[in-house]
This record gives C-alpha cells, structure tokens and sequence, in this order.
C-alpha cells in the first residue's frame, strides 16, 4: 500500500469517526418527562413542541414537567390531551389537610393558556378590615365581600377541615373567587388582597359535600391556535415515532426530531417498507452508507 493510498483510507476513517456520532446520538426531544408523556404542543426543552408553549413548560434536568409563570415555577402533575386540559400543583396552596401561608398565582399575560371553567378559588383568611375585597354598604355601614354569591357552601365546607377549623377562622374571611374575578391579567395576588392563603380546586370526584375528596390543584386550558386544529406535519410527525418541534432560527419552522438526534421537516419515515413492514430511519441509512463507502474505497486501493 502506497502513501497515496494510506491517506486516502486516513481521510475517510475520519470522515466516518466525525459523522458516525452524530448519526447515532440520542434523540433531542424526548417523548417522555419522568412518567408524563409529552405530544404536542409541549416539549421538553428549547427546539421541542410549539414555541409558544416552550418559555412555559419544560422538563427540568430532574425529569420534572414544569409551569414557570412569574409567581412561582409549579409541577405539572396531569396532561389531558383529549379535552386538552392541564394540571398543576402549587406548594403553597391550602387543602383541606394542611394550610399554608401563600403569596398567590398568577399567570403572564402573554402565556397561551386559560383557566379551566370548572375552577373554584377560595381566598382564606382575608382582613374584613382591609382587604379591597370588602367595602362598605353606605346603607348600614356593614361590610361585605365581592365574591361569588354561591360560594358560601364552600367556604363552609372548607372550614369544616381539621387543618383550617383549627384557625379558628369566621366564614366571612372566606371568599370564592371565579377565575373572571382574577381581571383581565389573571393575578392573584395576596399580599395585595390582605388575604393569608388561598385554596384551588378543580373537581369533587362525586363528593361535593366532603372536602376531604376533593381534587385541589390548579387546571388550565389550551389551544394548538385559534382554530384548534391539530397541525397534519406533527401527526405525521408523531407517528412515525418522532417528536414535533422548531428551528431555534428567527423563523422558528416546524421541525421533526427523529430518534438518533436528526431533524427533518417531514416525519422519521424513510424508504419503502421492509422486514415485516418496518421502515428505515435516515440515520440507519446514513450510517450503513457512510461504512460502506469507507470500505468500498479500501478495498478498491489496497
């Protein structure tokens, strides 16, 4: 073998050493964070699901799914994707088994979610003296509070656990606020409402009259755009087991992160059908090429 040979071989022993990695690496996007499963439009980091959803939820290093708003970052614990509803937790939040001090929720202005209508905040522990929440009746000086009329029965409810009886709280500091109630900027703030803690629930499971069985937490609702069609690339996409996603460049177009770590802009499939109707990635392709031109050209020179 002569020198021109030998650099000839050199040359592509590198070019497959330096392709090879990337070929082969994992995936990018994952379609799991912790036990959760992750579709569209969530990812689990920057380039994964719908870029509007991205700076809200992702996936923490401690495969954690998360809401960051700007009062606090909370644990996602449940995604429905069927009725397109989530789930969070907030540490902070009262429950019928412990009471907490809290500062409020809040979500940004600009974040593509709602309050489920099924949600139900009650203000605890609120100042009859100082809260905004109450004002005074010029008819007999006596004050009231601008809460939900219905929402007594929960705040008596409420009162009846053992973690608030134990307050020793009166009724009339509890006040149940409907999500319309949080304004246009869906801002609960506490401190500014003279209020100690809060408590959200979601659901009764059949149990509306004990609270004990309630389901607390906080759930929001989203949309994929203003018509809610779910995009055709991304079903393709995720059904060819990949995961939609973004250029990270200014036009942020769809992506496909196929497993292997590639990108394409159509789905993972690739080739016709083989070995009992499964179908060749591109970086099963890209791999088997790049050897069998390296080889190709070694036998050829020796």
């Amino acid at each position: 073998m002569n020198l021109k040979n030998l650099c000839i071989i050199t040359l592509f022993s590198l070019i497959l050493i330096t392709f090879l990695p990337t070929l082969t690496s994992s995936q990018t996007c994952q379609n799991t964070c912790g036990k959760l499963p992750i579709k569209y439009p969530f990812g689990t980091g920057p380039g994964c699901g719908d870029p509007r959803f991205q700076p809200y939820v992702t996936c923490t290093p401690q495969q954690q799914l998360t809401l960051s708003t700007h009062t606090g970052c909370y644990t996602i614990t449940s995604i429905d994707y069927n009725t397109q509803v989530i789930h969070i937790s907030d540490p902070t939040m009262s429950t019928c088994s412990c009471t907490r001090p809290s500062p409020g929720f809040g979500l940004n202005w600009d974040a593509p979610f709602a309050f489920h209508d099924s949600m139900v905040f009650a203000l605890l522990d609120c100042s009859t003296t100082s809260s905004p929440i109450y004002k005074g009746n010029n008819q007999n000086n006596s004050t009231f509070p601008l809460c939900d009329s219905q929402g007594a029965d929960i705040c008596g409810l409420l009162n009846s656990c053992d973690a608030i009886s134990k307050l020793s709280l009166s009724i009339s500091t509890c006040c149940v606020y409907t999500p319309v109630d949080l304004g246009p900027s869906f801002e609960m703030d506490l401190e500014k409402l003279q209020c100690a803690s809060y408590s959200a629930v979601y659901g009764y499971n059949g149990q509306e009259s004990n609270p004990e069985g309630w389901e607390y937490g906080i759930a929001l609702k989203y949309k994929f755009n203003y018509k809610n069609d779910y995009p055709d690339s991304c079903a393709s996409c995720e059904k060819s087991n990949g995961v939609c996603g973004y250029d990270c460049g200014s036009d942020e177009s769809f992506t496909c992160n196929c497993p292997g770590g590639l990108n394409t802009t159509t789905d993972c499939f690739f080739g016709q059908p083989w070995n009992f109707g499964s179908r060749n990635f591109p970086w099963k392709i890209g791999a088997f090429s790049v050897f069998t031109l390296t080889w190709f050209i070694i036998l050829v020179f020796m």
